[in-house]
């Protein structure tokens, strides 16, 4: 399981996990969120992109918008069982809709690392600073 990436990272936060997401738009810093969080479980490039799942959330704030978005994730991989390791993110207003690919959970294959229960409301934080956004928030295991 990856640490960092040019386009995400991992950071302690004592407990739990720290996730960035990282992008020259907003829309590319949360899909880079989503691919941090998924690689706390497995590797995302070890993720076959096989099936495709709409989600959509709203939120009048940013960092709300973030939670909201990851939380949406993980439901959506509990409810149908599955990885996902690519994203495409759409914003528009206070208003986000994606595509997430992936394939179903094959423990042999994937090597869950650990169960992530939430996305918390700690450490939340979406910027835009030196040329690239930056969306971040603590992650419950």
């Amino acid at each position: 399981m990856c640490a960092c990436t040019k386009n995400w990272e991992h950071y302690q936060h004592t407990a739990d996990m720290g996730i960035r997401g990282f992008g020259r738009t907003r829309q590319e810093a949360f899909a880079n969120a989503a691919l941090a969080v998924v690689a706390l479980i497995a590797d995302p490039a070890a993720i076959r992109k096989r099936r495709q799942v709409r989600i959509a959330c709203e939120q009048e704030d940013g960092e709300l918008l973030l939670v909201e978005w990851l939380n949406g994730l993980l439901y959506e991989m509990a409810a149908r069982g599955m990885l996902f390791g690519k994203f495409e993110v759409n914003i528009e207003a206070n208003r986000l809709t994606a595509k997430a690919w992936g394939e179903k959970l094959d423990a042999k294959r994937h090597g869950p690392a650990v169960e992530v229960k939430g996305i918390s409301y700690s450490d939340l934080k979406v910027a835009f600073d030196k040329g690239r956004w930056t969306a971040q928030c603590i992650v419950d295991i």
